[in-house]
C-alpha cells in the first residue's frame, strides 16, 4: 500500500495497478489522497461504503515556490517560509515546496494544483540566476492554475504580468501597516480595513494590463493586486508571519536597516490585533474558487 503523507512521498507496490494510477494522477495528487485517508484514519473513521467521499481528488494540492528564508541568526528558532504558510492556511490544502534558489523548478504549471510564491530577501532586479526562470515559470501559469504571490512573489508577479517595482524612496515599511480594502472581491468576508505585518523596501509602482488594485495604504498604494483574467492574487504584507517572527525580525535589523526610532515604532504597532486570519482565509477562498 502507499506510505501515507502529503508531498514528496514514495509509492510501495500496489500490485499490477500502479501504473494505471500513475497514469491518471499526479504524485500530488495520489499524495494528497493518502494523506486524506491517513488523517481520516486517525480520526476513528472506517473506510467502509458509507464514507465514499473520499476520492482521488483529496484536498488541493498547494505548491509553494519558496524563495527565502528566515536569516541564519535565529538558528531554528522559527519554520521556513514555507512552513509558515501551510500554518496560516491549514489543512484545506496539501503542500509541497520547491527550494528555488537551489534549482527546484516545477516541470508543469498543473504539477500542482495551485501556487503560492513567498517573501524572499532578494530584489526582483538583482542578478539572481533563479529569477528569470521563476519568472517564466509564473507567466506560464496565467490564466492555468491559481497563483498568489507574497511579498517578493507580489513584486515578481507584477513584474511578470507588465507592472514595474523599485527599491522605493519611502524606505523601509516594518511592523503593523493597515491596507484599506478599496475594490472588494468575492472571496472577501467584508471590506473592512486588514492590519498586517510588512518588512518590505521595494514596491510595485505600477500594473500591468488586466491588473485591479484592491487595497493598500498611503505607504504602499499598490498594496494587493488581482489579475482575474490571469487567475492570480498578490499581496505585499505578509499575513503568514506570526508577530513573534515580526517582531524578531525588527530586533535584528534595528540600527542596521533602519533605526533605532523607527524600529522601536514598528515594534509598538503589534499592541494592536492583526488580521492574519483572516487575510488567510481570503487567500485559501480564493485559490479554491479562482
Amino acid at each position: 500500500m502507499g506510505r501515507c503523507f502529503a508531498g514528496d512521498f514514495e509509492l510501495e507496490p500496489f500490485d499490477a495497478q500502479t501504473e494505471e494510477l500513475m497514469a491518471i494522477a499526479s504524485k500530488e495528487k495520489i499524495g494528497a489522497y493518502w494523506h486524506e485517508v491517513c488523517t481520516f484514519l486517525e480520526r476513528g473513521n472506517d473506510l467502509g461504503a458509507e464514507h465514499s467521499e473520499l476520492t482521488m481528488t483529496g484536498p488541493r494540492t498547494l505548491g509553494i515556490l519558496e524563495v527565502g528564508a528566515p536569516p541564519s541568526d535565529f538558528s531554528g528558532r522559527f519554520d521556513g517560509y514555507a512552513a509558515m504558510v501551510g500554518e496560516l492556511l491549514g489543512e484545506a490544502f496539501a503542500y509541497r515546496a520547491y527550494n528555488v534558489p537551489a534549482g527546484e523548478l516545477p516541470k508543469q504549471v498543473t504539477q500542482c494544483d495551485v501556487w503560492l510564491v513567498t517573501g524572499s530577501a532578494a530584489g526582483v532586479y538583482d542578478p539572481e540566476p533563479w529569477i528569470a526562470p521563476l519568472k517564466g515559470f509564473i507567466q506560464a501559469t496565467s490564466g492555468q492554475t491559481p497563483m498568489v504571490g507574497i511579498c517578493f512573489g507580489h513584486q515578481l508577479m507584477a513584474e511578470a504580468f507588465g507592472g514595474q517595482v523599485i527599491k522605493s524612496p519611502k524606505g523601509w515599511g516594518i511592523g503593523l501597516h493597515r491596507y484599506d480594502v478599496s475594490r472588494p472581491a468575492a472571496w472577501m468576508d467584508d471590506v473592512a480595513p486588514v492590519s498586517l505585518p510588512v518588512s518590505h523596501q521595494d514596491q510595485v509602482v505600477g500594473i500591468g494590463d488586466g491588473a485591479e488594485v484592491l487595497g493598500g495604504s498611503d505607504f504602499t498604494p499598490f498594496g494587493m493586486i488581482a489579475y482575474p483574467q490571469r487567475r492570480a492574487l498578490t499581496i505585499q504584507a505578509h499575513p503568514e508571519f506570526t508577530p513573534d517572527y515580526a517582531k524578531a525580525l525588527i530586533a535584528l535589523r534595528r540600527g542596521k536597516r533602519f533605526d533605532e526610532a523607527h524600529a522601536d515604532a514598528a515594534l509598538a504597532t503589534f499592541a494592536d490585533a492583526d488580521d492574519r486570519k483572516r487575510v488567510g482565509g481570503w487567500i485559501a477562498r480564493f485559490l479554491t474558487t479562482a
